[in-house]
């Protein structure tokens, strides 16, 4: 049940308080004392705090009030505290809300605001924990991953990406060959070396070739080698990127790139483990764990005469996807950070922008603008114009039923600055509005 914990010398003050909380369903606590308080702090769950200024009688300097805040702070940090104070106390209240203070309230307090501001205050608190429990749960499963299994020093802290690794180490083990998939720039060569990390072949090569990278006709001579003369220019013999991988891990990136020739030799190496070299009749055996890589539909390749079925379902026995960065928004400021490397620090603003930003070239486009800012922060100051990130035109972002300042004013009202029955009213949730409010500079009834 939602609990207040009331800290107050006064006796009448706790009972009147007590009596209004109970009506609207929440339980009162009382404390005479600060040490009562602290105490009742260790051994129940309270969601907001209203203390007192002063516990001694005949004192009004609110010392007393101003030590009892800070040991709240110190031993609850994220614990909302709504201050009682007399009008003799309104600047130091001020004061201790620029501190961190939820709220104040003067004597004799208005029963309805009291009750609108601990209903906002219950609802932030609910939202915290919330977020407090997601972000432990996200940490202990991040944490768990990096004790099972070597993530190659890989920066994340998104629940998308947690589920990725995941997948991808549990399959390394196995030596089927895994299909990753997802946009240029998200990482898809990192979760590759990551498969190879954990497999039964880690201590083999790990060789990389981009498909997309080489001209068609040498595509075939790189990966399967080539005899002297095989093809102009050809002055020696050469290994392909297969013998060089036998006993590891060969990533093929753009797999979709590869020609229908080369897909037919990469089917038989797949099923056989034997392939020639061009311009030689003799037939080569490798043991190599095959990774691959697209950002391409295969299923449209198919359809379109241009990719071999079967080599679709003989490389995608297990499908990795790596989501955008648009869809990991928890990576981005600790990748940022990582990038940057102490180099210079983020703004807030700078921060609200990337958090902000769809990031279409996803984690290379990140880096590339991290790299960017530091080199222009002469102040070690990371601003939004450093970044240089494309700004979404204003009325293309909003929404045309985005509700202006004077409509959540209006809706406050009606509901009594409790923020729960605003946000139903307009159709927004609770955080959608908390957010509304911030932007429009609306302060919490």
């Amino acid at each position: 049940m939602r609990t207040v914990l009331i800290i107050d010398d006064n006796p009448a003050v706790g009972e009147a308080l007590s009596l209004a909380l109970s009506l609207h369903e929440i339980r009162p606590l009382t404390a005479l004392t600060q040490e009562q308080g602290l105490a009742m702090l260790e051994t129940e769950r309270v969601d907001v705090v209203i203390q007192d200024m002063n516990f001694t009688a005949d004192t009004t300097s609110g010392e007393e009030g101003i030590a009892l805040f800070r040991e709240l702070r110190q031993r609850h940090p994220d614990m909302p505290v709504i201050l009682l104070t007399a009008w003799t106390h309104l600047e130091t209240a001020v004061e201790l809300v620029k501190a961190g203070a939820a709220d104040y309230l003067a004597k004799p307090w208005d029963d309805a605001k009291l009750l609108a501001t601990v209903e906002n205050l219950l609802e932030l608190s609910e939202s915290t924990r919330e977020v407090t429990r997601a972000r432990n749960e996200r940490r202990k499963r991040r944490e768990d991953l990096q004790r099972r299994y070597d993530l190659d020093g890989i920066v994340f802290a998104s629940e998308a990406m947690a589920r990725t690794l995941d997948l991808a180490c549990q399959v390394a083990r196995s030596d089927v060959p895994v299909l990753i998939t997802g946009p240029n720039g998200a990482g898809k060569e990192r979760i590759a070396a990551i498969v190879h990390a954990n497999s039964a072949v880690k201590r083999g090569q790990f060789i990389a070739v981009n498909c997309g990278a080489l001209p068609g006709e040498l595509i075939e001579a790189e990966l399967f080698g080539a005899e002297a003369g095989a093809y102009t220019g050809a002055n020696k013999a050469r290994e392909g990127r297969f013998e060089l991988a036998d006993g590891g891990t060969l990533f093929l990136d753009e797999i979709g790139n590869l020609p229908l020739s080369g897909q037919v030799k990469l089917l038989r190496v797949l099923e056989t483990g034997q392939f020639e070299r061009l311009g030689s009749g003799r037939t080569r055996q490798v043991k190599v764990r095959v990774l691959s890589a697209t950002n391409a539909d295969l299923k449209a390749m198919i359809r379109a005469g241009t990719f071999r079925e079967d080599l679709y379902y003989r490389l995608n026995v297990i499908e990795v996807n790596l989501p955008p960065l648009a869809d990991r928004v928890d990576d981005i400021l600790p990748l940022a950070e990582f990038f940057l490397d102490g180099r210079a620090e983020l703004t807030d603003a700078a921060r609200d922008s990337m958090l902000g930003y769809p990031w279409p070239g996803n984690v290379r486009e990140l880096k590339n603008s991290i790299e960017r800012a530091a080199l222009l922060s002469s102040d070690g100051r990371i601003t939004p114009e450093q970044l240089n990130l494309p700004q979404v035109a204003t009325a293309a972002a909003r929404n045309l039923d985005e509700p202006s300042r004077e409509t959540v004013e209006a809706a406050l009202g009606k509901a009594g600055g409790v923020v729960s029955r605003a946000a139903q009213s307009l159709g927004l949730s609770r955080q959608a509005l908390y957010r509304r409010m911030e932007r429009y500079g609306l302060a919490q009834a």
